[in-house]
């Protein structure tokens, strides 16, 4: 049943439950968690504590669903790809909602849930739609009289574990391919951030999905993930979140089942702006690479490296950028940067920044908190800052832009891949042949040229080295959710 409809603000929270075969239903323990309004630090609501309890059912329902002969097995792919754009019609539909709710549980500006989260969710949920009845093998010639085809066929059971910093982006990216593949899902959503996922789930009910198919827990980290990590029912899993978490979910899947598993884990990408580059042009371009939905994005330009023929300027015009960002209610169609999502990020931010300070880095602007509620952090720029500094290798994941300064382009493309990570990058030059060559030696799975966070659900988005094994999003995000079969058939030559 929906919870009882308690309001916050102006915004109803429908459902506080879990989702398992197309159901609503409190957890087996009865325990509850509080989920936090970050602009104010207090409770919107309870949300029932899915555990392992709770995966065991919801991996029950799901293998269940998966079985020869079920509903969702013997429905055509042509009707699975509706049934997704079935869903993503209800979410247009539902679009103003779905973004105050988005914006009310994570803080981040109605304009961006409304204007850009929603945008892309429903996209993705649309382009694989129209996958569903795309996806097929090949025939191999071979030695012999033999005849050899290949099929891809669904893996199974999936399990997906989101994070918090897009909350219904993410699950898109995770649903919508492993549905059009025709696999069953069980999804743990993050436990700062519940809401609008299981108000999806109500609307993956109202699409038409048969009990199942898609199954939706809210949970903590070590009790419902790691039950889903663990768990021998579960095909495959799925992640998207810190690069220490990625470690611990691999180590599970190898111990139980040698389950597949796709990671998109931490960054610290650089941004590489060269001296024949607009400054103008440049500075916004990397304004916006870094503090886009608070800093909270595992892609961010978070080392803004820049020539020193134009280092200077750069950083006077950052910091004034920085300083005309506004700050404050995330509903006010004004607001820029909202609060971050809760106290323990906002505190790990403001350590960190005290770290830069402290190892000699040059606080250009900002630092401190904004207000005396909430979560809120001003943006914030550091300058001279050098490559063994905590800020220029540490995932900060906030508002705080480190400006650091190179010579030669050999010498920048060894900085550039001088680090863990390897998930995304980005040059801003008006030389092609230096943004091919920095595009080509970077070790990262994006670059952006003149450009940042272009994000579409046709492009293969994850990471090279600790940003994480496998890709998501196109056509090679299916790929994630298939395995590949070889049909061989002896041929008799005799009556040919």
């Amino acid at each position: 049943m929906p919870a009882e409809n308690p309001t916050c603000g102006d915004v109803e929270i429908k459902y506080t439950q879990i989702f398992i075969n197309n159901e609503f239903r409190n957890s087996e323990s009865g325990k509850t968690f509080p989920t936090i309004n970050p602009c104010t630090g207090e409770k919107i609501c309870d949300v029932q504590e899915g555990d392992k309890a709770d995966v065991n059912i919801a991996v029950k329902a799901a293998r269940d669903a998966f079985k020869l002969g079920s509903p969702w097995r013997t429905m055509d792919a042509s009707e699975k790809g509706l049934l997704l754009i079935r869903l993503a019609d209800l979410m247009e539909r539902d679009r103003e909602y779905l973004a105050k709710l988005e914006t009310l549980d994570n803080g981040k500006p109605y304009s961006d849930s409304f204007g850009t989260d929603l945008a892309l969710t429903i996209k993705c949920y649309r382009y694989y739609g129209g996958w569903a009845d795309k996806i097929h093998g090949k025939t191999i010639p071979t030695d012999g009289n033999f005849f050899n085809y290949t099929r891809r066929e669904p893996i199974g059971v999936v399990g997906q574990i989101i994070p918090w910093n897009f909350p219904l982006l993410m699950q898109a990216w995770k649903l919508a391919p492993a549905l059009c593949c025709g696999n069953t899902v069980v999804m743990k959503l993050a436990e700062q951030t519940p809401l609008t996922g299981l108000y999806v789930a109500s609307l993956i009910k109202e699409a038409g999905f048969p009990p199942g198919v898609v199954n939706i827990i809210p949970g903590y980290g070590p009790t419902a993930g790691a039950a889903i990590s663990e768990h021998m029912d579960v095909d495959k899993v799925a992640f998207t979140g810190s690069t220490d978490i990625g470690k611990i979910i691999q180590q599970a899947a190898g111990k139980s089942n040698l389950k597949s598993v796709t990671l998109e884990l931490g960054g610290k990408s650089p941004n590489i702006v060269f001296a024949d580059a607009n400054v103008d042009e440049a500075v916004e371009l990397c304004h916006f690479a870094l503090f886009f939905n608070q800093g909270q994005c595992c892609c961010a330009g978070s080392r803004t490296f820049v020539e020193e023929s134009i280092y200077d300027e750069f950083v006077k015009k950052s910091v004034a950028r920085a300083q005309r960002r506004t700050v404050g209610n995330p509903m006010d169609k004004n607001t820029q940067q909202g609060p971050q999502v809760d106290k323990e990020q906002f505190e790990k931010i403001l350590d960190l920044i005290d770290s830069g300070k402290k190892q000699g880095a040059k606080l250009s602007c900002g630092g401190k908190r904004v207000g005396d509620k909430g979560f809120f952090i001003e943006p914030t720029v550091f300058s001279d800052v050098t490559d063994d500094m905590r800020i220029a290798t540490e995932e900060i994941f906030g508002p705080v832009q480190q400006i650091m300064k190179f010579k030669d382009i050999n010498e920048m493309i060894e900085r550039a891949n001088k680090t863990c990570y390897g998930l995304a990058a980005a040059v801003v030059t008006n030389d092609l042949n230096k943004a091919l060559k920095v595009a080509h030696s970077v070790r990262a799975g994006t670059v952006w040229v003149n450009c940042y966070d272009v994000l579409n659900c046709q492009s293969p988005f994850g990471g090279y080295k600790m940003s994480g094994t496998g890709r998501e999003l196109g056509e090679y995000g299916l790929e994630q959710y298939t395995e590949v079969k070889s049909v061989i058939i002896k041929v008799d030559q005799k009556n040919a």
